[in-house]
């Protein structure tokens, strides 16, 4: 098996700062690539920031500048620093990876559960 844990949601104010983190554990073999999305209530899931093979990082355009996709390989884990946040970042926020698993056996797409993010202004 192998699981996503989200943590570092929280509530900041307007211009605020906060960081993510995702640990992938179980059978894996390697994480091809790495993701943040978001979910607003009533909105679709969107892809914030995503890293490939731990260097090559996308941003939606409305985070540019701000957002940070980073990831440590030994620690099958991936951050997303978030600066100068805005009410609109408030969603709650998925860490996807995609993962060659021991147990799978093949290249698998997994999810976390999500952690609130919320800006007030």
């Amino acid at each position: 098996q192998v699981h996503l844990v989200e943590s570092g949601g929280g509530l900041v104010q307007t211009g605020g700062s906060l960081r993510l983190s995702c640990l992938a554990s179980g059978s894996i073999f390697r994480i091809n690539a790495m993701g943040w999305y978001r979910q607003a209530p009533g909105k679709e899931r969107e892809l914030v920031a995503e890293i490939i093979d731990g260097t090559n990082t996308k941003y939606m355009d409305s985070v540019k500048g701000r957002f940070t996709i980073s990831s440590d390989a030994a620690k099958n884990t991936a951050y997303l620093q978030m600066n100068g946040l805005k009410p609109e970042d408030t969603a709650v926020y998925y860490c996807n990876a995609d993962i060659i698993s021991w147990m799978a056996g093949g290249l698998t797409d997994y999810w976390g559960n999500g952690t609130l993010v919320t800006v007030s202004s």
